[in-house]
Order: C-alpha cells, then structure tokens, then sequence
C-alpha cells in the first residue's frame, strides 16, 4: 500500500498492487487494473518510488544500492 495525494490536498491509500500504468498529463494519472484512474499531486517519478519501496518491503523486488530514477 502506497500514500497518495489527491488533487484537492485529501491524502489515501492506494494498493500499488492495481497499478497498471502512470502517466503525466500534465497532472499524474494512474490508470488500475480494473480500468479506474485516479488523479494525484505526486509526479510519476514519485509514485514509481513509492510503489518500488512497496514492493521491497514485500521481497517482490531486490534491494540495490542506490533508490531508482527515470
């Protein structure tokens, strides 16, 4: 589970799980797998960090050295 904002300041949780894919539009859309998208303050960058982070702490994804970047 990632931490996200909305456009309107309101923060949630979304289950990185559902990400399909991110786009910026110029806002930063996230598309699930269900077909819902959902707008956030996040840039993707961010949200593809988050949902890394996520994943590690699961042990779906190798520890690296350095954090990744776009």
């Amino acid at each position: 589970m990632i931490k996200l904002t909305r456009l309107d300041g309101e923060a949630f949780i979304l289950n990185a799980d559902l990400i399909k894919y991110v786009e910026q539009r110029p806002d930063t859309f996230i598309t699930l797998t269900l077909g819902d998208r959902i707008v956030v303050k996040e840039s993707p960058d961010e949200v593809m960090q988050l949902t890394v982070d996520y994943q590690r702490s699961k042990r779906l994804v190798p520890e690296g050295g350095q954090r990744l970047r776009a």
